[in-house]
């Protein structure tokens, strides 16, 4: 099909077919477009028909794209994203009365440092607005790939995807070493004897984000065991109460959860590289009112932050 034959085709179903290789799901594309089962899979029809071709098939439990697909998946989306931005380009965005929800892919740590700040002022200024945070875990490549979020807020120095994004840092931090404030074994210095021989609670982010503290030692040759496995930052500060645990936490996010967790921080016995917190967008949401709204929202609140430091 040419770009001419892509122009003449109904919008809704260019939307669904976009949608539907996103999701590779007919239930998860119905749901993700508000339709019932039956009026997605008349859409997928449809667009056999049009294209005379299956576009999806079965292998195994999962549908997969068939080669017609796969080719037709960057022009749609392309004609998709001009017809959002010039529609985007003539709207504002009145967040008083405007009711959106924005997809925020961050890891508990973003969510306790920065987005919480953010939120108690949000009711206020913007009723109607939802903010939905997804945790980076091992689908992260893929949920970039698919631009299922309106931001990401990674570590500059993690960020490894080659999904081309725009980008702005908010606020820098570094790692420091976190223990039970009682703690017998630790007094006020953390020697690498204590590194090497405390049990360690590690953040699991999956292998395509490892945590930048597994990341930093393995760049110093440094093969430190990981005795506990804990999907979040906040969860492996948790379990340090009571235990002789120990883990590498980002300073500022342990300073907010120092006094409810009982925590006691101090310098780690290995330098680690300073740790830069940005924002990452996708190119066709510069143009967006709603969007650039929720961009300088984010680095008031990222300014406040280091004025607070």
């Amino acid at each position: 099909m040419t770009s001419g034959d892509l122009q003449r085709v109904d919008l809704n179903l260019l939307v669904a077919f976009d949608v539907l290789m996103a999701e590779r799901s007919v239930t998860r594309a119905a749901t993700r477009m508000h339709l019932g089962q039956p009026a997605m899979s008349a859409s997928l029809a449809r667009l056999r028909r049009l294209f005379d071709d299956p576009l999806l098939v079965r292998e195994g439990r999962t549908l997969v794209p068939t080669p017609v697909a796969e080719s037709l998946i960057v022009p749609v989306r392309q004609s998709l994203e001009l017809m959002a931005g010039a529609l985007r380009q003539s709207s504002v965005f009145d967040p008083s009365t405007e009711e959106r929800t924005f997809t925020i892919l961050a890891t508990d740590y973003f969510l306790v440092v920065l987005l919480r700040p953010l939120l108690a002022g949000l009711r206020r200024e913007a009723p109607g607005v939802r903010i939905h945070v997804r945790q980076i875990g091992e689908d992260y490549a893929d949920v970039l790939r698919r631009g299922l979020f309106d931001l990401c807020i990674v570590p500059r120095e993690s960020q490894r995807s080659d999904v081309p994004m725009h980008s702005e840092d908010l606020f820098g931090d570094r790692l420091v070493c976190a223990v039970d404030s009682e703690n017998p074994e630790v007094g006020e210095r953390f020697s690498m004897e204590h590194f090497r021989s405390l049990p360690y609670v590690a953040f699991a982010g999956g292998e395509t984000l490892q945590s930048t503290a597994q990341g930093r030692l393995r760049s110093l040759g440094i093969d430190r065991p990981v005795d506990v496995s804990a999907h979040g930052f906040v969860a492996a500060l948790l379990m340090l109460r009571d235990t002789p645990l120990f883990t590498l936490v980002h300073e500022r996010l342990g300073r907010s959860l120092a006094e409810p967790a009982r925590l006691k921080l101090l310098d780690p016995p290995v330098d680690f590289d300073p740790i830069t917190a940005a924002m990452y967008w996708l190119p066709r949401q510069d143009g967006s009112p709603a969007h650039q709204w929720l961009r300088l929202r984010l680095s008031d609140a990222a300014a406040a932050l280091n004025t607070s430091s």
